[in-house]
């Protein structure tokens, strides 16, 4: 019953990403990547030195956060086996499109449609020694087909919800995904307890997440923007970075009244669009293309208070400029973004009322290094707090950065249980 309801599942979504296509990019996208995809890979691989290639490495993430959650566990296992494959794919363009040029990968691709055939054919073609999975997106063909062929998979930075209000069917499905599994290493106590009770006690480690310790070693490895810098210089700053509709609506008024201060806006969709609207948002405003276009970036207009980054890649080294943070999502259904890039560097953290599904928001805001606003008005009035009490601006900036630092550690407790286990040893 289970295997019947999945088919109808993808044969849906399959007739649904077509007819998407017809004027949706993404799905454009999602569908061109995919052409010929078998046959590329072929080709591929056929090109590389196969007396190079110990072992392969397949990483599966559905985009581009799941991509930064496994790419510390990834990086560092190439550090130990050089001469291991990478291979790293993707469900969505959004991931795809950003990392396809990603350096440290022999091969980035999209993953195939979860069918029985498909799955078959793409492993045929990878081979992969260790595969990892990361957080979630299991589909059911890949993961069956992985446990048939005996080959090791696991989750990375995992969390899980409990379905309580249809466990039965649910539950049944997810043992039959999760038997592929060798060991989930999960984020939190609560994932940890619903593996358990599923039967997987065995094979089941709290690790933490490892998106904490991709962001220490990206503001370690913090690099300057330049235009950046000559736009923030002697002003305040507040960063707000992926950003909806919803978030700049309540940001909106603020930023037009407090001209003194300078604001970096980095909006989740880039596209011409809604940058476009966001400079009608926001008209005492200049894109980063036109600031670094600029020969002189010291002598902007005296009007010029708002930076709108429209381009994708720059958002965690512009928290490093920030006196103050907004993190977006937390106003819409999308969900809360990452706030740990911002409270990396030293930050308080603002993000709207929805984030009581993303426990490092619940556990910042209880630290005090977080802040969680209802409204525009109430986001007025915290800032202007902070504003004016430098001490306690600072206490939550330091506040951010050691619950940050003090939840470290997934990427080697993962890496421990590879080497003991010897996964990647012929």
């Amino acid at each position: 019953m289970v295997t019947i309801f999945y088919n109808c599942f993808i044969a849906l979504y399959a007739i649904a990403i077509r007819l998407a296509a017809i004027w949706n990019p993404k799905a454009q996208l999602w569908i061109k990547g995919r052409r010929g995809l078998f046959q590329k890979l072929s080709d591929h691989i056929s090109q590389l030195p196969n007396d190079k290639y110990d072992q392969r490495i397949w990483m599966h993430c559905a985009s581009l956060g799941e991509f930064e959650q496994g790419r510390p566990v990834l990086e560092k296992l190439k550090e130990k086996y050089p001469r291991a494959m990478i291979i790293v794919s993707f469900f969505s363009p959004s991931g795809y499109e950003i990392r396809k040029d990603y350096q440290l990968a022999d091969i980035v691709c999209y993953l195939p449609l979860d069918t029985a055939s498909n799955a078959k054919r793409f492993i045929d073609i990878l081979k992969p020694t260790l595969v990892l999975w990361i957080r979630y997106e299991f589909w059911m063909y890949f993961l069956n087909e992985l446990k048939r062929r005996n080959i090791s998979l696991l989750l990375v930075s995992g969390l899980l919800k409990d379905p309580s209000y249809f466990a039965g069917f649910y539950n049944a499905y997810r043992r039959k995904l999760y038997n592929a599994f060798t060991h989930f290493f999960v984020q939190t106590e609560a994932t940890a307890v619903l593996f358990r009770n599923m039967g997987y006690a065995d094979r089941v480690s709290v690790s933490g997440d490892t998106r904490f310790d991709r962001v220490i070693e990206i503001a370690n490895r913090f690099e300057p923007i330049l235009p950046v810098e000559a736009f923030c210089k002697n002003h305040r700053v507040l960063v707000a970075g992926s950003t909806w509709t919803e978030d700049e609506e309540e940001l909106m008024h603020y930023v037009r009244v407090n001209k003194d201060t300078h604001f970096i806006i980095a909006p989740h969709e880039t596209d011409i669009e809604n940058i476009r609207d966001l400079q009608k948002e926001f008209p005492h405003s200049i894109l980063y293309s036109e600031l670094v276009a600029k020969d002189n970036k010291d002598h902007l207009p005296e009007d010029i208070n708002t930076l709108i980054i429209d381009n994708i890649g720059m958002l965690s080294r512009l928290y490093h400029y920030a006196d103050i943070t907004y993190v977006g999502g937390g106003f819409g259904e999308d969900g809360l973004h990452n706030i740990l890039e911002a409270a990396v560097y030293g930050k308080p953290v603002f993000f709207g009322p929805v984030y009581d599904d993303h426990y490092e928001a619940v556990d910042m805001e209880a630290a005090g290094g977080a802040i969680s606003v209802e409204n525009a008005l109430e986001l007025e009035e915290n800032l202007n707090k902070l504003w004016n009490e430098t001490e306690l601006l600072h206490q939550k900036g330091e506040a951010a950065k050691q619950y940050v630092h003090e939840n470290a550690g997934a990427t080697e407790h993962i890496l421990s249980y590879i080497y003991k286990n010897r996964l990647l040893t012929n």
